[in-house]
């Protein structure tokens, strides 16, 4: 009896030793936090989407505090966050326009053509690597919607063709569905850029138009009838440099014989 005693007093006692050691060690080498990590957190959008590359908001506010890094790490937060940021930190900030996500494609199903019924895992990456999925274009959207679940802020869905479709309004400009898109169809654009050539195939004509109705030929209409110079064709596919075509939203012609070239703004009111 006095044996379990001993044996029970033993382990009390050496379990109370490694309680207070850690508590002195707790208290020795304890991080205080800056409370403006906290502040600046609270400023950012909270959606811990990843579009600054870093893990979440609070590992953003934190390296915002530290100066590592600076207000333009989040392209999430609006303009009325970052100045409160900036008054908190001391940094100053300059409102710019935002950035959009832009679908470079018409090929939906009322468009493309269609190779073979594809019944694998329906997701674009998926039917990326089981030949191409079941459309003819090899460049164009693939429809099973990754850049919809990526979305943190229900800014794209899918629509009753087969093809994604933005929310400009709601689009934050994170770049997320870019970035998983395998076939390179979405990029971000300036919100003030609405003229677009709305097709990724490089193929020649004969075989770009097999594939897809809304196709573009290269045909080069659209480089000669626009003055500004900004639209290229390379690869028998024509594209808008807006650096010198501007944000003009008028069309450069009305001659494209696939309406290939849209105003996105337009087309969706």
């Amino acid at each position: 009896m006095e044996s379990l005693i001993y044996a029970v007093l033993s382990m009390g006692g050496i379990g109370l030793f490694f309680a207070v050691l850690i508590t002195l060690a707790n208290a020795k080498l304890k991080v205080e936090e800056d409370p403006k990590i906290e502040l600046v957190n609270d400023l950012l959008p909270g959606a811990n989407c990843g579009a600054c590359g870093l893990p979440g908001c609070g590992a953003c506010a934190e390296l915002m505090v530290k100066g590592e890094v600076g207000l333009s790490a989040c392209p999430v937060a609006d303009d009325d966050s970052k100045d409160q940021i900036g008054k908190l930190l001391g940094l100053s900030h300059e409102a710019g326009e935002k950035d959009v996500a832009v679908v470079l494609c018409q090929g939906g199903l009322k468009n493309v053509s269609i190779k073979a019924d594809y019944d694998g895992v329906k997701t674009c990456l998926g039917s990326t690597l089981v030949s191409g999925g079941e459309r003819q274009c090899a460049y164009g959207c693939l429809g099973n919607g990754d850049c919809c679940v990526v979305c943190s802020f229900d800014a794209i869905h899918m629509g009753e063709d087969g093809l994604p479709i933005v929310d400009r309004e709601k689009c934050t400009g994170c770049g997320k569905c870019a970035e998983v898109c395998p076939r390179d169809i979405i990029e971000m654009h300036k919100e003030s850029h609405q003229v677009f050539v709305l097709c990724k195939n490089q193929d020649k004509g004969k075989a770009a138009k097999e594939a897809c109705k809304v196709v573009c030929i290269g045909c080069q209409i659209c480089v000669k009838k626009d003055e500004s110079g900004g639209f290229t064709v390379k690869n028998f596919l024509a594209s808008v440099d807006h650096s010198k075509y501007g944000s003009n939203p008028e069309l450069p012609t009305d001659k494209c014989p696939t309406n290939a070239i849209v105003n996105v703004v337009r087309a969706s009111e």
